[in-house]
């Protein structure tokens, strides 16, 4: 593993008059340096692979003019134990930022000294010894040794003009990391015209403000000593459960940028705003959304149409936005990416395309409204940020739609397999603000709830493979068909499905027309369809290689003459599954033979299976999955002529706890070797205290994904 420096992507440095080279060094390695001559650790530490002696961030946000400025400067000091932290410390890589803003003025400076035990130091050229790869530089560190100190630096500078409001990225960060650090320490600079948001959680040390003499400029800073390592593990949502901090800058010049700024803003600058309320959340949303939009188009697809309940009405109507609003002009940022033809022009004047939450909710806001359907505005935060009365950051917050029909049904933005009462799985469960909307029109009130979460018997994958050896025992035919239900869908729907496998089936569903049969000329439509036709074939071509490369992932085999179906998309309905037939041919690393009897790894068929390894079973961190969720693996053996099956006593398990299962039966049914396993997880989050219950079933899971049959000749 080579060290990845700390360069902040989202944050860039800048100052008001440009430092030189020798002036940063100073910054960091000067004589205010309080820990150039730290060279010990504390004995506890001593069989740590690194120590982090220091650690150091600094930000500072200023504006001269119409010229805004901003650095954000890093140190790290860390002393190297073993040989994986030298060979992990060995080599830096960086890259400059990706977007800068448009005349934005960019520096980096990165500096890297070693200290050997004898207290030599020596400082790297780091321009001489920067190496650009595929637009990264890499720095290699030569001569490192255990025992070594590592000091370390960033600094980075930006400067642009602004006269409107701007948010500088959020940044959100825990104080630990996978070394233990001895000392830390975070400042912060700000002037009059940048409002900030920044607070620490989980007993994280307080932000506390440094007096200074100018009038507008003011600083904070943060100080901690002695903060644990965390390995960070499977499962686990750092910024809810470890100390840590976040914050956002927004710089706005005068009041009427500070109404249009897409923050929480503190109500002056010299505030740090460290808490959002719930009347915040409330004087935020209240006049964000309001019912508007041409209802035409829906109005035209109501026509001559009966529901049985307004809840039957508004999912039709939700499925026909997406595809109104969303699906149809898929098509056209496919063709006008590939240089076809630009479509857009087919549309007629002005069409609609929802690609902001803010555009479906009113939209949707002005469809209920004159149904006289009442509804809510659900103000949410997935559970990676905290709890909602927690949240910070304005960009952290989702939005959904809740219809009061007699059952309610919860919407979110579309995409192309968006769903009714199937919202982000991360916001399941959470306490959430809905915005009681008065009389369809205007968010009057708001109040705490809870949102509703599918469970593991909603989130469902059956898959059911059939096994075939060849005569001559080589090799072996295999048939899968696999049906995914709820949040399992997502498993496989960007995977597994590409937008001609359902555009057409929108096209057909809500008689609408491709793009390009709206071409007028005929000579330009069937030269443009020939074209296109060419490029879903590629496309076509390049997931031949795609499914069969995953297939033999999954199962650790090689394969031959695969071919995928989509049978059913499942994009209708959380009961209506995604169906996928695979066919295949295995070739290699499933049949091995012993003797005159041949091994079959059939524990293979109910794909891979998480490994926990030994450093895993102590956990300290409490479980957080993606989501409840239930598997159900059949495979079906035909046994070759001749032969009886041994081993099946390994395939019959069953370790069940209130964590999850894992159960498989094990047996021979008109000449077949049927096998059914389920494994569960019921819960998406867990105590500590039952790591070891999941370990039970996970580790069932797993030896069985090992397990080996044997044909054995008569």
């Amino acid at each position: 593993m080579k060290f990845k420096l700390f360069l902040l992507t989202f944050l860039w440095v800048s100052l008001s008059q440009a430092q030189t080279k020798d002036e940063i060094k100073d910054f960091f390695w000067g004589k205010n340096d309080e820990y150039k001559s730290q060279n010990t650790i504390p004995d506890k530490y001593k069989n740590e692979s690194a120590v982090i002696i220091y650690k150091y961030e600094d930000y500072d946000f200023h504006k001269f003019g119409k010229s805004v400025t901003f650095r954000a400067a890093f140190r790290k000091r860390v002393k190297l134990n073993d040989q994986a932290a030298v060979t992990s410390f060995s080599e830096f890589n960086y890259s400059e930022k990706s977007n800068p803003r448009y005349g934005a003025v960019l520096k980096t400076v990165i500096g890297i000294k070693v200290i050997k035990p004898n207290g030599t130091e020596n400082i790297i050229n780091t321009e001489k010894e920067a190496v650009t790869v595929d637009k990264e530089k890499k720095i290699a560190v030569p001569n490192l040794e255990i025992g070594d100190i590592i000091d370390f630096y960033n600094y980075s500078t930006e400067t642009f003009s602004s006269t409107y409001e701007f948010g500088f990225d959020a940044v959100e960060r825990t104080l630990g990391e996978s070394y233990p650090i001895l000392n830390y320490k975070l400042t912060f600079q700000t002037e009059n015209d940048f409002f900030v948001n920044f607070n620490t959680y989980n007993n994280g040390p307080e932000l506390k403000q440094i007096p200074l003499d100018k009038s507008g400029e003011r600083k904070y800073e943060i100080v901690a000593t002695d903060i644990p390592k965390n390995d960070f593990p499977r499962w686990f949502l750092p910024l809810v459960e470890l100390p840590c901090y976040k914050f956002q800058v927004y710089f706005a010049r005068s009041g009427k940028f500070e109404q249009r700024a897409a923050a929480f803003l503190p109500e002056k600058e010299s505030i740090i705003k460290r808490t959002v309320s719930k009347e915040d959340i409330f004087n935020y949303y209240d006049t964000k959304f309001y019912p508007s939009g041409n209802l035409n188009d829906v109005e035209n697809f109501l026509k001559g149409k009966n529901f049985k309940s307004n809840e039957e009405k508004v999912n039709a109507v939700y499925y026909f936005m997406r595809h109104q609003f969303y699906t149809r002009y898929i098509e056209a940022f496919v063709i006008n990416d590939a240089n076809i033809m630009n479509p857009f022009g087919l549309y007629g004047y002005d069409p609609v395309f929802f690609t902001k939450e803010e555009q479906f909710i009113n939209y949707f806001m002005q469809f209920l409204k004159k149904q006289k359907i009442e509804f809510d505005i659900i103000v949410a935060t997935g559970r990676e940020n905290g709890p909602i009365s927690d949240v910070l950051i304005q960009e952290n917050i989702r939005i959904l739609l809740k219809v009061n029909t007699e059952s309610p049904i919860y919407f979110g933005i579309f995409d192309p397999f968006s769903i009714p009462n199937q919202f982000d799985s991360t916001l399941e469960n959470t306490k959430a603000y809905a915005l009681k909307v008065s009389k369809s029109k205007k968010v009057s009130d708001i109040e705490e709830i809870k949102l509703p979460g599918l469970t593991y018997k909603d989130n469902v994958t059956k898959v059911t493979t059939n096994l075939s050896v060849n005569t001559d025992f080589t090799t072996a035919n295999a048939t899968k068909i696999s049906s995914l239900y709820g949040h399992n869908k997502e498993f496989e729907h960007n995977s597994k499905i590409f937008f001609y496998d359902y555009i057409s089936e929108d096209y057909e569903k809500y008689g609408t027309s491709p793009v390009l049969d709206l071409v007028r000329k005929q000579k330009d439509k069937d030269k443009y369809k020939k074209e296109y036709a060419a490029l879903i074939e590629k496309f076509k071509q390049n997931q031949v290689e795609k499914f069969k490369k995953e297939i033999e992932e999954e199962y650790d085999i090689k394969v031959d003459k695969h071919d995928l179906k989509v049978d059913k998309t499942g994009r209708f309905g959380i009961n209506e599954p995604l169906v996928i037939t695979e066919n295949f041919t295995i070739t290699s690393n499933f049949i091995k033979k012993a003797g005159n009897n041949y091994i079959l790894d059939i524990g293979k068929f109910i794909s891979s299976q998480v490994d926990i390894e030994e450093k895993e079973y102590e956990r300290t961190n409490n479980i957080y999955t993606i989501f409840p969720r239930s598997f159900e693996y059949t495979i079906n053996l035909d046994i070759p002529e001749g032969y009886t099956v041994s081993g099946l006593e390994k395939l019959n398990v069953k370790v069940e706890n209130e964590t999850g299962s894992f159960v498989s039966k094990a047996e021979i049914k008109d000449n077949k070797l049927v096998i059914v396993s389920t494994k569960n997880y019921i819960n998406s989050y867990e105590p500590n205290a039952n790591w070891k219950k999941m370990i039970a079933f996970l580790d069932a899971a797993y030896q069985f994904s090992q397990e080996k049959v044997l044909l054995k000749k008569n």
